[in-house]
């Protein structure tokens, strides 16, 4: 039996049988995540794990995306799986609002020699995502940002996934606390709406996956 932590990750033997049974990070990944823990010790928790990094990459490439956007950079690691991943000539649309986080994927970014695929935008990711062409023009988008903005994010990311684009967004379990009815923080609350709207809107088809604290797939299907 699958053994989670209160955290909703999986205990730390699951967790290493998952990356060593993983395609394995590079260096480069293996580097920043170490950077990650040693600079910001109390926030390295918000970085995802090698076996997620591994996933949103292959799911860049089975969408054959050109077009990406990511809510929440963080440190930059997911950022890099996803820009290796895209197709030649493929963009990759970065949402922070830390420049102090997002210095550090700068020099990650440059050293895999992506860089010249990401276009970072420090402020609001809610005014950057308004501010885009209303076309369905989105092959992927990756969100992992402040919990109490994912219902605002996915109403304006899903209009602009073109038919077969996909959404992926993380930690739609947070920690288990999605199905604690006490659980009403705001972040707790606006995941749990958020899930509910996802399962019944007609848009898209979608599947829940129990990868670490929990992954939606959500597809835009018309």
């Amino acid at each position: 039996m699958l053994t989670v932590m209160s955290s909703g990750a999986p205990s730390d033997v699951v967790s290493e049988y998952l990356t060593d049974h993983s395609t394995p990070a590079d260096d480069v990944l293996r580097d920043l995540a170490a950077e990650t823990v040693q600079r910001f010790p109390d926030a390295a928790g918000m970085q995802i794990g090698p076996d997620e990094g591994a996933l949103i990459g292959m799911l860049v490439r089975l969408v054959g995306a050109r077009t990406a956007v990511e809510v929440g950079v963080f440190t930059g690691y997911s950022g890099l799986c996803i820009a290796r991943a895209l197709q030649p000539g493929g963009r990759l649309l970065a949402c922070d609002v830390s420049e102090e986080w997002t210095s550090v994927a700068r020099r990650y970014w440059a050293r895999a020699g992506v860089a010249d695929r990401i276009d970072l935008r420090i402020g609001p990711a809610l005014d950057t995502l308004r501010a885009l062409p209303p076309d369905p023009a989105i092959d992927i988008a990756f969100v992992d940002a402040d919990k109490s903005g994912y219902p605002d994010y996915y109403a304006e990311l899903v209009p602009r996934l073109r038919p077969g684009g996909l959404l992926v967004l993380d930690n739609v379990l947070m920690g288990g606390r999605v199905l604690d009815p006490g659980q009403v923080d705001a972040g707790t609350e606006a995941v749990r709406r958020l899930n509910d709207v996802i399962v019944a809107d007609e848009r898209v088809e979608s599947v829940m996956l129990p990868v670490r604290d929990g992954v939606t797939l959500a597809r835009r299907v018309g």
